[in-house]
């Protein structure tokens, strides 16, 4: 079972570790939902995960809000990507859409290239495409190359309990080509049942160790 841990900048990366955590998404500002560290905590962090066989995943947002960017935004975001990969962090977490909340396919064929060789995760942005383009979505991600899917299954606002049926329904539109990753609300009390409801073997939260 892989415990992704989201964690705040570097303080409690240790800790996290220590506590059994064996994957990092490294955020700064999680009260916004996470937005992407300064190229010194990367490095520090990345340094000793490195060091305890923990890899790292940056998250890649130039600020909180809306998952529509503009270029300059975009611009921030790949050349947040080129120092992510510099320094030698294994995969990175994005997304981007549309103001119609299909996905901004332009933008993240862009952000996928800059992250050649690297892992990439399509963010909780997910959740904010409309339930009927979703499996569409899927499809797209899983042709391009993206690894895993973090999902809610629907607004953070209802118990993940609630939304078993809805991830559910995206690890069926999978088909098993691309992880679906559970996140938001599972602790380290709940990480069991609910992956073995699900059937996954990841799981995502700030509370999970």
């Amino acid at each position: 079972m892989i415990k992704e841990a989201a964690v705040e900048n570097f303080t409690n990366v240790p800790t996290v570790i220590a506590n059994g955590a064996n994957r990092i998404e490294l955020c700064d500002n999680l009260a916004v939902g996470g937005t992407t560290v300064s190229k010194g905590v990367m490095a520090e962090t990345q340094k000793y995960a490195s060091e305890h066989h923990t890899p790292i995943m940056a998250m890649i947002r130039p600020r909180g809000g809306i998952f529509v960017y503009n270029d300059t935004e975009l611009k921030i975001m790949e050349t947040d990507i080129f120092q992510a990969q510099e320094l030698g962090i294994d995969g990175v977490v994005f997304g981007a859409l549309t103001d119609d909340g299909d996905l901004d396919t332009e933008a993240l064929e862009m952000l996928i290239a800059a992250a050649g060789g690297m892992q990439i995760t399509f963010h909780m942005a997910f959740d904010a495409i409309p339930i009927e383009k979703q499996d569409d979505a899927v499809k797209w991600l899983i042709e391009h190359g993206v690894d895993r899917i973090l999902t809610h299954g629907g607004s953070l606002d209802k118990p993940i309990n609630e939304s078993i049926n809805q991830i559910k329904e995206t690890i069926k539109s999978a088909n098993g080509q691309i992880i679906v990753l559970p996140g938001g609300g599972i602790t380290k009390d709940n990480v069991d049942q609910i992956t073995s409801e699900l059937g996954v073997a990841e799981a995502h939260g700030t509370k999970i160790v």
